[in-house]
């Protein structure tokens, strides 16, 4: 009894100190954004903006404009991957389970890009909506496109193996891209602009507005994600012992797979395909917090995926003298060494996948 309350202790302990370290990290990187990037304004410039914006109008509309909704949508879009990671994986008991490698981002990019090239055939005013990236027409295309690619990948997931639901993720991807440039070869050449830049994925297209509205899904799928984790947790053992406990399966399923869209789709529709978040950072929680259980692994997901996410964003804001880098690829150079290291170092990955 006393050894079980001990590690309990321990367990907890370890949590809080992983919390506050990833904490001061984000303030730190949080900082460091809205002070750097084409026009250095450095931290006392910085504190005079927020603290007196009328003192100096050119710093605070760059804060407030500018930097704050780019910073704001960084952070609550990686918390949402890293959150909707860390389910997929439980889900689906695939360790490299995620919205990229199962094919939803693909079904987002299918159908924002069906939504852009409709609105060719609809006039001066849908292409005005599009320049202006407002509006629920794209975000609908995107979480619809999501949702049907989530339902059939849980579907497959009952009648194959691992490694041929990874497959079968990936070729739907390409089926995706295929089928994309065909669409988009009838989109005008507003809308193939629109599709391009949102297709590179960034956190810089987003107003505050924009941010709140995000925020709406987002938190309901936390909600559902919380709901779903004492499932999830014992699902990890298998069907038949989470039935055993209880657990009503198919139930637990459609909730999880509701959380998925509501974390995963917001993001896509005003971000782009973001890729890698939340593949790797379930693999960076569960090694921190030495568990597998869900719950105590969302909020550190959340915090790793909202780290991860505002780091790379900082990376491609910083004064370039050409500025061509993009965040997909900056998640790229972290991601996929990472991928890689966790197959080849773990053989229980290697026999699962």
């Amino acid at each position: 009894m006393n050894s079980t309350i001990h590690a309990s202790n321990h367990f907890a302990s370890l949590q809080r100190m992983v919390v506050t370290v990833f904490l001061l990290m984000l303030v730190a990187v949080i900082v460091f954004s809205l002070s750097y990037g084409q026009v250095i304004l450095g931290g006392e410039r910085l504190l005079a903006a927020v603290l007196d914006p009328s003192g100096d109008p050119v710093a605070s509309q760059i804060v407030r404009d500018i930097r704050l909704p780019r910073v704001l949508t960084g952070l609550i879009a990686g918390a949402a991957l890293g959150i909707s990671g860390v389910l997929m994986q439980a889900l689906f008991r695939n360790p490299m389970a995620d919205a990229w490698s199962l094919g939803l981002l693909a079904g987002g990019q299918l159908g924002v890009s069906l939504i852009v090239t409709a609105a060719a055939f609809a006039g001066p005013a849908a292409l005005a909506f599009l320049t202006a990236f407002q509006g629920i027409g794209l975000t609908s295309g995107a979480i619809l496109g999501v949702a049907v690619f989530a339902v059939l990948m849980a579907g497959l997931s009952r009648r194959v193996s691992n490694i041929t639901l990874l497959v079968v993720g990936l070729m739907l991807g390409f089926t995706v891209q295929g089928l994309v440039s065909i669409v988009m070869h009838f989109a005008s050449r507003v809308g193939g602009r629109v599709y391009s830049g949102w297709n590179d994925g960034t956190f810089a297209s987003t107003e505050i507005s924009d941010v709140a509205l995000m925020l709406l899904p987002i938190g309901l799928g936390l909600v559902l994600a919380i709901v779903s984790a004492k499932g999830l947790s014992a699902m990890l053992l298998g069907e038949t012992y989470a039935r055993s406990m209880g657990t009503d399966v198919k139930r637990l399923r459609w909730l999880t797979l509701g959380a998925v869209v509501l974390l995963v789709a917001p993001v896509t529709a005003y971000c782009g395909p973001v890729t890698f978040i939340g593949l790797i950072v379930p693999h960076f929680a569960r090694a921190m917090v030495r568990t597998s259980q869900i719950l105590p692994l969302l909020p550190i997901a959340a915090l790793c995926g909202a780290l991860l996410a505002l780091s790379a964003d900082a990376i491609v804001h910083l004064p370039w003298e050409q500025h061509f880098l993009h965040l997909n690829a900056i998640l790229a150079l972290v991601g996929a060494p990472v991928v890689i290291a966790i197959l080849l170092a773990s053989p229980s990955l290697r026999g699962r996948i």
